[in-house]
């Protein structure tokens, strides 16, 4: 029971990032989803795209890589970080799409899903190493 519990506090933010990676992931996909059939499908993608970052940045910033300080100018700077880097993912997010849906004719749905994977490890490493990093 020992090691269970030194393990999960080894890989903490880990767990935890993947547990709310997996809802705003969630919900990325849902509105993408409720979306896509009634407007073209990359706007649809930005509007879970945005919806999915309001909650994630909360959720990361909160509960994952515990960044408790509301100091205004580290709060401006870590949302600034955070939508910049998220940004950044939705450009790759986007060519995804276009490449698996417009290209090669793929199932909406299937190719979504294997981009919110890619979109999931990427903002894991944009958030770990320059958002929410830890400062002497």
């Amino acid at each position: 029971m020992q090691t269970l519990i030194t393990l999960f506090h080894k890989y903490e933010s880990v767990i935890s990032y993947l547990f709310f990676g997996g809802l705003t992931t969630l919900i990325n996909i849902g509105v993408f989803v409720w979306l896509s059939p009634h407007i073209y499908y990359q706007i649809a993608n930005v509007i879970a795209w945005f919806l999915s970052v309001l909650f994630a940045f909360i959720t990361n910033k909160l509960w994952v890589f515990h960044s408790k300080t509301m100091v205004l100018r580290t709060f401006i700077w870590e949302m600034a970080s955070f939508f910049f880097f998220r940004i950044a993912s939705l450009g790759v997010d986007a060519l995804i799409l276009w490449v698996g849906i417009s290209l090669l004719n793929g199932n909406t749905i299937v190719v979504k899903l294997i981009d919110q994977i890619v979109v999931v490890i990427l903002n894991y490493f944009f958030s770990k190493w320059f958002i929410f990093r830890k400062t002497n």
